[in-house]
């Protein structure tokens, strides 16, 4: 069976990841499964999530998958063109919200522990599968320290899955004010190639 590639695309809050992402899904042609991992809870979280839909297009089937996105990849990845996970942060606060303890340090370690190893599982499978498969992911380890026990488990557990995927990904961007940079593979411009969208070759 020919493997699809794997994409990893980060950045911080507001910096353009998701566009980026949706671009790069866009460009490949063919059916796009957009795998959403929000779980939506308040007002707030609705209208993002209003927002990213009426971006995308009307064409693309959407799959909510807030805790089972391993199956999800492995069954759409072997029938679609492109699958776009959106976000990995969003799936991990999914899993860590599910476990108990993580005020403990000692058990917070185990608790990383499980869920590091579903996500190398998830990324093992997302670069087996046919698709090509986009992940969408947060860069949130630039600031402080968060002050809460469950805000540096999460820190940690983010950084630590970024890097699982990174090492397995073809292609890594950085997004940064609208502006990806290209870290790890095939260097090629969805878009223009300087603006917005337009990627930074260093």
């Amino acid at each position: 069976m020919q493997q699809g590639h794997l994409i990893m695309v980060t950045g911080g809050s507001r910096s353009g990841k998701s566009r980026l992402a949706e671009e790069l899904a866009n460009n490949a042609g063919g059916e796009v499964v957009y795998l959403a991992t929000a779980i939506v809870n308040d007002a707030e979280m609705a209208a993002r999530v209003k927002k990213h839909q009426e971006r995308r297009p009307a064409d693309w089937w959407t799959v909510e998958v807030p805790y089972s996105v391993t199956e999800a990849i492995a069954k759409e990845g072997q029938q679609a063109t492109t699958l776009l996970m959106d976000s990995l942060g969003a799936w991990l606060s999914n899993l860590l919200s599910q476990e108990n303890g993580y005020e403990n340090w000692d058990k917070s370690e185990a608790v990383m522990a499980t869920i590091m190893n579903k996500v190398r599982e998830m990324v093992r499978v997302a670069a087996d599968v046919k698709a090509q498969v986009i992940i969408v992911t947060e860069e949130i380890g630039m600031g402080m320290v968060p002050l809460s026990p469950l805000g540096r488990v999460f820190c940690d557990l983010l950084g630590l899955a970024n890097q699982v995927l990174a090492s397995q990904a073809d292609q890594v961007y950085l997004v940064v004010a609208g502006l990806p940079l290209a870290l790890k593979g095939k260097r090629t411009t969805p878009g223009h190639s300087s603006g917005p969208l337009g990627y930074l070759q260093f």
